[in-house]
């Protein structure tokens, strides 16, 4: 019997000097990127599942973003 597989977390990533967000679903090894919007890029794995969502010009997106009162919601 396989042993189960603890759940990975979820890494939710800012970088205010690149003014970008990056959110990694899991931690398996990217093989390809695509741009799916004006500065939306989806990451895939190798079963081309979505393993990471950037999201560039942050401040633009929503001008009165604190990033310092980050909240996180589970439903």
């Amino acid at each position: 019997m396989a042993a189960e597989q603890s759940p990975k977390p979820v890494k939710l990533h800012i970088n205010q000097e690149a003014d970008a967000l990056y959110l990694r679903l899991d931690d398996s090894p990217i093989v390809e990127s695509e741009e799916v919007a004006p500065t939306i890029v989806l990451d895939y794995n190798e079963a081309n599942q979505i393993a990471g969502v950037e999201m560039l010009h942050l401040s633009k997106r929503s001008p009165n973003l604190d990033l310092n009162t980050l909240k996180l919601f589970i439903s």
